[in-house]
């Protein structure tokens, strides 16, 4: 006969699992600033991304062409933007709705990165982007997020009904 599941132990999944998902929040946050401040190093390309993948630097872009290197410099600030919101949202829906086993929050923290990372993680594969340097960092994040997202849903779910 199964051991019943005593409400602190649900509890304790729930609080572990909201504090995975915070923690994955906020290591997309890191990524953010780590590609933000690439944008205005010398890097200027993104984490994981050299000349293996992109044959031109900072330099050259610049030389070739101002005006693309600042368009592309404001798309590099911009995603960075989008990342670091997308971790916030993470992190503070996970931290203050899922920690309390409010699953609209549960839900939204869980569907909000997945959309990011449906629309973002394939154009990386076609033009061999997807080094581990660039999206291993994320691969990370998104373990722990997983990691986090089975235990809280464990901590969420309604007892089962015993037949006997």
């Amino acid at each position: 006969m199964p051991a019943i599941q005593t409400t602190s132990a649900k509890e304790s999944r729930l609080r572990t699992g909201a504090a995975l998902m915070a923690l994955a929040g906020l290591a997309f946050v890191g990524y953010a600033a780590v590609f933000l401040v690439s944008n205005f190093t010398g890097a200027f390309l993104e984490l994981g991304i050299g000349p293996d993948q992109v044959d031109k630097g900072k330099a050259e872009v610049e030389a070739f062409s101002p005006e693309l290197y600042h368009y592309i410099s404001h798309l590099h600030i911009a995603l960075s933007g989008f990342i670091a919101a997308t971790g916030l949202a993470i992190a503070g829906l996970s931290w203050y709705g899922v920690r309390r086993g409010v699953r609209w929050a549960f839900t939204t923290a869980v569907f909000v990165p997945t959309v990011g990372l449906a629309v973002a993680l394939p154009a990386h594969y076609p033009w061999g982007l997807a080094t581990l340097g660039h999206l291993g960092p994320v691969y990370l994040a998104v373990l722990i997020f997983l990691a986090g997202v089975v235990a809280a849903y464990s901590g969420m779910r309604s007892p089962a009904v015993n037949p006997n």
